[in-house]
Parts: C-alpha cells; structure tokens; sequence
C-alpha cells in the first residue's frame, strides 16, 4: 500500500510536487549548513526539554564507547559492517537508553564495526570535536580537515529525518506498543539495512562499476531495463521530481573536491554524471509516461566514498545520520498513547465447508 498516511506528525515532511521539504518548520536548504548537534535539537525541542549542545553529545560518544569496548572483542569475525552495528546497538542497555546516548551509540557502533570489518581496533571518541568530524576520525583515526567534516556535516543534515519513511515507522511501530526507544532503534535499523531503503548508495557503485565506461552506458541501461531490474540511485516514493537532497550532496561533493580532500577514485563524478544523464534520457524516450528521477542516495553514495567511508559502512552512516529523527518520532509516538495496528484484508481461500455427518448413517 503506497501513499497512506501511517501518521501525524510536526517534525519533517516532503512536498512530493515541489520538492520542499521542511523540518520543524526549517526549510531544508536554511538548515543544511548548521551543525548536526543544533539541526537534532531543533527536532527534539518539543518532544525533550533540554536541548542538546556539542559537549552534551560528545561526552556521550564517550560513553557509549566505554560501554561498548569490552564487547568488541567478543564480536563474530565474519559479520558485516551493519550486522555488527546492529549487534553493538542492541548491547546498549535499554534501561541507560536516551535519544543523546542513541545518537552517540550509534555513531561509535557504525565507526568501530567499520574498523572491526577491516581487522582494526576501534578508535575512541574525542568530545571535544564537533559529531561529523569525530565521526570520520573514529573511522580514519585522524582527525578530518575543515572541508570533510563540513561535507559530512551536511549529508548527516540532510539525511537526519524525511518523515514517515520505512525504517521510522517501524521505531513507531515499536514505540506505541511500549517497546521503548532503544528496542525502536534496533528495529528502525533492521528496516534501514534493506537494499531498498538505507542500502540502496553501496549499490549505486556497484552499478556504476558494472557500467565500467562511458561508453557502455546506454547498452548497460537498455539492457537492465530489459531484464527488469532496478536503477539505483534513481526514482522516489517520496518525491514526483527530483530528490532535493541529491543536490545538496552533489554540491557537497563539488565543494570537497575543490578543497583537494576527496578520496574519490580520479574522474568518479565526471562519469556518474555520464551514466546519470543517459539514465534520465533513456527513461524519457523508453517511458515517457513515467518519469524516472535522480533521488538522494545517487549523490550521497558519492560523497560518502570521497570521504573515504567503505561501502560496507555506507548503511551504518546513514544510520548514524537517522538515529536522531528515529529519536524524535518515537517520543512523538509515545506521546499519542495508543498503539498502531494498521487492518488488513483476507485474501485467501473461503472457508472450506466440511459435510455434516448424521448418526447412523453408514
């Protein structure tokens, strides 16, 4: 069922025509520069009364790593990036759970499984440094320069909340039941990790990969749509036009390259772009009547690679970047005091009328 509303909510929401998003009343574009810390309280000033600062959420970074360490060593070898994330998010007592500890969890646990994945020891958070920096030097251990934390900052900005998506209705789910938020939380992560929500970016590189070249562009379109499969990195249940926030980290990623700092392979963007218009084109003469769009996760997939963050830990970041908004919709949530339970309809065989057997019959 597409285009129901599960909720009411006052904390984000997309125009689908326009392409207008908003955030308590900030259009998207008037907050994408501000820091995390002041974009999550701007989403949490209703529902929490104390709004959160940076050293509020650095020490909890701080935390959530000392509670954490000792179960890095008992973690399985052979668990990916996110399964390891989820594993160390639902560790988090439920009990110490808060939407600033959440925020903090989940960061530490994307950058330490990220570091794990690849045979390394986590590295311990620093409070004193802004959210996006810390979090790209828990995964590179060094701290980042000015134009990496500003691209990040901006993608965990524009990424933090849209409103009632998949893995933020299932954290309501959870929520109205009585489930609390760090149950929500693991949750709204195992909705998030499906290819079709948060694990759409990795894939958006490997298909550009399997392109390969220019010019095998439009003969590797023609024949995905032939064989049925998706385009990834384009077209929206959200939006009728063009993603806005694939702008905002198409910009981010202009601005990172100017600054020297991406870690983008030579010439990535130049041949995104490429393959981007001749999907845009060939879904235009092939479909006209169902126009296909370039959504956030095209663009977010290449920033995050020019920042030097695994494909394996493009999920965990996008985690990292939602676990705020997943904060802010369950206390949303609980606050209505009842539980969702959304209907269904039977589909199946009618009921099988069994003969009546009378006594005596032989």
């Amino acid at each position: 069922m597409e285009r129901i509303s599960a909720a009411d909510t006052s904390l984000s929401g997309g125009d689908p025509a326009t392409g207008e998003m908003v955030m308590r009343g900030h259009r998207l574009p008037d907050l994408i520069d501000r820091s995390y810390e002041e974009v999550a309280a701007i989403l949490w000033d209703v529902e929490i009364p104390a709004r959160m600062s940076l050293d509020a959420l650095g020490a909890a970074r701080c935390d959530a790593f000392a509670r954490l360490s000792p179960r890095f060593a008992a973690m399985p070898s052979d668990l990916t990036a996110i399964e390891l994330q989820r594993c160390l998010l639902a560790s988090l007592p439920g009990a110490a759970m808060t939407p600033l500890l959440l925020v903090a969890g989940t960061a530490v646990a994307a950058a330490s499984a990220i570091r794990l994945v690849r045979g390394q020891a986590p590295v311990a958070p620093d409070r004193s440094l802004p959210h996006a920096a810390d979090l790209l030097r828990m995964i590179h251990g060094a701290t980042p320069g000015e134009a990496e934390t500003q691209a990040l900052g901006r993608y965990l900005v524009a990424m933090v909340d849209h409103g009632v998506n998949a893995s933020t209705f299932t954290a309501r789910v959870v929520a109205s039941t009585g489930g609390g938020l760090s149950a929500a939380a693991v949750a709204a992560l195992g909705a998030l990790e499906g290819p079709l929500h948060g694990g759409a970016p990795g894939l958006v590189l490997d298909m550009l990969d399997a392109i390969g070249e220019e010019g095998h562009a439009e003969g590797w379109v023609v024949a995905a749509l032939a064989r049925g499969e998706r385009l990834m990195g384009f077209g929206s249940r959200a939006y009728h036009i063009r993603d806005p926030r694939a702008d905002i980290m198409k910009d981010s990623l202009l601005a990172l390259q100017r600054s020297g700092a991406s870690r983008a392979p030579d010439g990535r963007l130049a041949f995104a772009e490429t393959v981007e218009r001749t999907v845009l084109s060939v879904m235009a003469s092939r479909r006209p009547d169902r126009p296909l769009h370039t959504n956030v996760e095209f663009y977010a997939a290449l920033l995050l690679e020019a920042l030097g963050v695994p494909r394996a830990g493009f999920t965990p970041f996008f985690a990292a970047s939602r676990s705020a908004g997943w904060a802010a919709h369950v206390r949303e949530q609980e606050r209505t005091g009842r539980m969702l339970r959304p209907t269904s309809r039977y589909v199946g065989p009618p009921p099988i009328d069994r003969p009546k057997t009378g006594k005596g019959q032989e």
